[in-house]
């Protein structure tokens, strides 16, 4: 897998100053974990899905998840498991033919409904589970985390890594009374197993529906009170320095237009300054195609330290990896300040002489967004995330 691969080479050399690198699910798991981008969910009850895989249907995709929990309604789980099998199986079928490999496969993930189900799926895929990274697991909670993530260790082997991605969305975990013991507890329960553990997720759909809260297309998730309180104390617990894991950004569920409510929430001046008269009618195609609330929740993402969103359309694929890749200004900070982590100073000026970059505060960011960098890529200095998002790509 690579980031922009619908991006020419040429292309990718004019904008990119370090090109972003393959992965697989092969690649280290503290790299690999940088590495799901915008993940798409599919209903185990969408046909073809192993055709879609074959043919690379959507472009730039990197991370799938086949849904049989909340995307199946409960009298057709049957039938879902039976599609989700059945798919599997052909492509499986495909890779032992030669028709593709491996290293061919997108990062793909089944999220399942409870341990029962995850051992009976287990079962009848048999050596086509080898085709999947590993598992989502939804309303993660001490109850019966464990027992999941001892299956997980079960199918995990060396040469075919098997890893889990946890989804914090459970009332325990959003009501103020229990969630730092429930967070702090549900750590402790990861940490036991963190080989195992690709990252953290955030159900924030699920949070919501406990309130009764459906947000707007104008409206991410920092806007909301309940949650934003929620999500803070989530990055608390998870990110820090001393275990960290990558926490991964909640779903962004709005794709088609509607008359809008607010004020859109892309700025104009960087799209008038990038492109003039051009840039302001892209601003405007981007609003009426509801893009700025989710633009606008991404950065709020990255702000906060949270790397790679949920999406349910391939057409916020190309938003969510765009706004992940560093800037030359960031890559160049970021390198200086690793560079000079050798307890000789302690304080320098940025290269860019805007910004002063501590050793010691700033180690951590800089080995972060190394990190990132090695997988969605560094801009040149002149170019910006609105060149990349400019990028027409077939949907």
């Amino acid at each position: 897998m690579e980031f922009f691969t619908y991006f020419y080479q040429d292309e990718i050399k004019r904008f990119f100053f370090q090109k972003p690198q393959t992965f697989t699910k092969y690649s280290n798991r503290e790299l690999l974990s940088y590495g799901l981008g915008a993940t798409l969910y599919m209903p185990a009850t969408r046909p073809n899905i192993h055709q879609e895989i074959l043919s690379k249907k959507h472009e730039g995709l990197t991370s799938l998840v086949i849904d049989l929990e909340d995307a199946v309604g409960d009298n057709e789980l049957t039938n879902a498991e039976a599609m989700l099998i059945n798919e599997l199986l052909k492509l499986n079928a495909e890779l032992k033919k030669g028709f593709l490999s491996y290293l061919d496969l997108p990062l793909m993930f089944i999220r399942i409904r409870n341990v029962e189900q995850f051992k009976r799926v287990k079962e009848q895929l048999a050596d086509a589970i080898n085709l999947l990274t590993g598992v989502v697991l939804p309303k993660f909670s001490t109850e019966t985390g464990e027992e999941l993530l001892m299956e997980v260790r079960r199918i995990h082997t060396k040469q075919h890594p098997f890893y889990a991605m946890p989804i914090l969305e459970t009332a325990k975990v959003i009501h103020k009374e229990t969630r730092m013991e429930e967070l702090m507890s549900i750590k402790a329960l990861l940490d036991r197993y963190k080989e195992h553990i690709l990252n953290v997720r955030i159900g924030a759909t699920d949070f919501c529906g406990l309130y009764g809260i459906r947000r707007s297309a104008d409206t991410t998730v920092y806007d909301i009170a309940v949650l934003r309180d929620c999500i803070s104390d989530i990055i608390n617990v998870f990110q820090r320095f001393d275990s960290p894991y990558v926490v991964s950004g909640p779903v962004w569920e709005y794709f088609s237009a509607k008359k809008r409510m607010l004020k859109p929430q892309l700025r104009q001046t960087p799209f008038r300054e990038r492109y003039g008269d051009e840039g302001l009618k892209w601003r405007a195609k981007l609003i009426d195609e509801h893009m700025d609330g989710l633009i606008q929740e991404i950065l709020m993402d990255i702000a906060n330290g949270i790397t790679g969103k949920t999406i349910i359309h391939p057409s916020h694929i190309k938003v969510v990896q765009a706004l992940n890749v560093v800037s030359y200004e960031e890559f160049i900070d970021a390198s200086n300040v690793i560079n000079a982590a050798t307890g000789e100073i302690g304080v320098m000026k940025s290269n860019f002489a805007n910004k002063m970059n501590e050793i010691k505060p700033h180690y951590y960011w800089a080995k972060k967004t190394i990190l990132k960098s090695q997988l969605y890529g560094v801009l040149h200095e002149e170019f910006t995330t609105i060149d990349l998002i400019k990028k027409e790509v077939y949907v």
